[in-house]
């Protein structure tokens, strides 16, 4: 190889880097154009292969040193160039992204829903004909504690906060969610189980606390984090019922586009489901447990985070 040459083909390329790397480190990255930025990436690849060929071939150590060093530099300010946009991405997503989806797939949310409060119909029915079917919805610990000692089984998770927060989160509503999505396989079948399953724990759990005078301290435990934790357990399940969607009807599609296009909006749903857990998982181990809490405070923080919630999912976009 005549290094002579090699080096004289590649310097300008070395010298335009290291013209935009001054630029950014004065300046800062946002100094440069898209045409720049995009120039920025190109040059750092190049010189990554220039100094793999320089240390193939024993260059001049100083030379290589150099290459090295701008090799450095570029890496510092690509990759924080990377994370930005990642960052900027996601800012967009969580800003606009989430509620369009939402809005896109509100006839699935309304069936989610609907299958929802079916099962706490259905509970309120079988157990005002049948008072032993609540036996089959709810554990026995829990309904000898309400009856028999008349108290809220919850009582016990005051002190162990920390503990009870990541278990609920990770163990629970994560678990029901990623079911509720992951039923969708089943053209939707195991989806519409967890949907009215979950229905028919809430309606026995609120007819058990209603017959024994529980109910007010009962919701105002629940307010709080449920009116996260609900609403993404239905986002979870209209995200199963668009995954069916694509394998059910997939209408003018052919298969494997209905499942990209609806399977793209079920992912939507699933990144606005995570942080929505998080939250109900923090005011669920931290909030709603606390003595210290009036219970009307209770109250309102949930009725306030559901209307947020509303009005967020509400949003329009600028561009519409």
């Amino acid at each position: 190889m005549d290094i002579q040459r090699w080096i004289a083909r590649r310097e300008l390329n070395w010298q335009r880097l290291d013209s935009l790397l001054n630029q950014i480190e004065k300046k800062g990255l946002k100094s440069l154009r898209t045409t720049e930025v995009k120039e920025l990436s190109n040059l750092y690849h190049l010189i990554v292969g220039d100094l793999t060929s320089a240390r193939a071939h024993n260059l001049n150590r100083h030379l290589i040193q150099n290459l090295q060093a701008l090799k450095a530099r570029a890496y510092k300010q690509v990759n924080q160039g990377a994370r930005q946009k990642k960052y900027l991405r996601a800012v967009k997503f969580y800003s606009w992204g989430l509620p369009a989806t939402v809005q896109q797939t509100f006839p699935y949310i309304a069936v989610a829903t609907a299958l929802f409060i079916l099962g706490i119909l259905a509970a309120w029915l079988y157990i005002w004909q049948d008072p032993n079917f609540i036996s089959l919805i709810l554990p026995s610990r829990i309904i000898s504690k309400v009856r028999d000692d008349g108290k809220l089984w919850m009582d016990s998770v005051v002190g162990i906060e920390p503990l009870i927060c990541s278990g609920i989160t990770i163990n629970h509503n994560l678990k029901v969610c990623f079911s509720a999505v992951a039923g969708g396989i089943t053209a939707g079948v195991f989806t519409i189980y967890v949907m009215v399953f979950n229905g028919l724990l809430i309606g026995a759990v609120a007819n058990l606390v209603s017959q024994n005078n529980l109910a007010y301290p009962f919701w105002a435990f629940i307010f709080p984090h449920g009116s996260l934790e609900l609403p993404a357990i239905i986002l979870a399940g209209s995200a199963g019922l668009l995954i069916s969607k694509a394998i059910l009807f997939p209408g003018q599609y052919c298969h494997l586009d209905a499942i990209k296009i609806y399977g793209s909006q079920a992912i939507k749903l699933v990144f606005g489901i995570v942080p929505m857990l998080v939250v109900a998982g923090l005011i669920e181990g931290f909030f709603s447990p606390n003595p210290n809490v009036p219970n009307p405070i209770k109250y309102l923080t949930g009725i306030a985070l559901f209307v947020i919630l509303i009005i967020y999912f509400s949003r329009k976009s600028a561009n519409s």
